[in-house]
């Protein structure tokens, strides 16, 4: 699948949840994929946490004119995957709950093509994840209460951007069951 944008092509992946990312600076991120920790602060009252500053962190290069900001409510359980942009850059930031974050190298031109991630983002583990065109994503909700995800997107939604592959794609096998190790 090729458009205006990145070439995707879903890869042959070995079944599993791919490499574990338990640091932001971990070697084997997905290329181009940047993980930051939260501004968190957090007191007798509740937190406070800091999505964005313009111009600076990991989305510094998002123009004020198209940056858009969403929010996602999902429920315990609930898998929303697989989708990816061939030219928008989404920056994640989980700011209740927990998800297992799925990512999935789908540029056939990239030295980490078909490399999958796994990562476990949100209250217990505050990062921020700035995911670039190209890179299939999706999570599932992980714990028992509803967790929320706000983020910044480089361009205003265009629905001709986005590509939708299966959360059970037999190409990209990933694993959302219990890891039970």
């Amino acid at each position: 699948m090729s458009a205006d944008g990145v070439e995707i092509r879903v890869p042959q992946c070995e079944a599993g949840i791919g490499k574990v990312i338990a640091r932001h600076d971990s070697p084997d991120l997905i290329e181009g994929v940047r993980v930051s920790a939260v501004s968190l602060w957090a007191d007798d009252r509740g937190y406070f946490l800091e999505v964005a500053r313009m111009g600076r962190g990991a989305a510094a290069e998002f123009p004020p004119e198209s940056t858009q900001v969403s929010a996602a409510l999902s429920y315990p359980g609930a898998i929303k995957a697989f989708h990816f942009h061939r030219r928008q850059t989404d920056f994640w930031t989980v700011v209740k709950g927990m998800f297992q974050v799925a990512l999935v190298d789908l540029r056939p031109d990239s030295p980490t093509f078909g490399r999958k991630n796994t990562l476990y983002a949100g209250v217990l583990r505050p990062w921020q994840i700035l995911i670039p065109p190209g890179v299939g994503h999706g999570y599932k909700v992980i714990g028992a209460e509803p967790a929320l995800l706000v983020y910044l997107t480089d361009r205003f939604y265009d629905p001709g951007d986005e590509g939708r592959i299966a959360y059970n794609d037999p190409g990209i096998a990933y694993d959302w069951e219990l890891q039970h190790k």
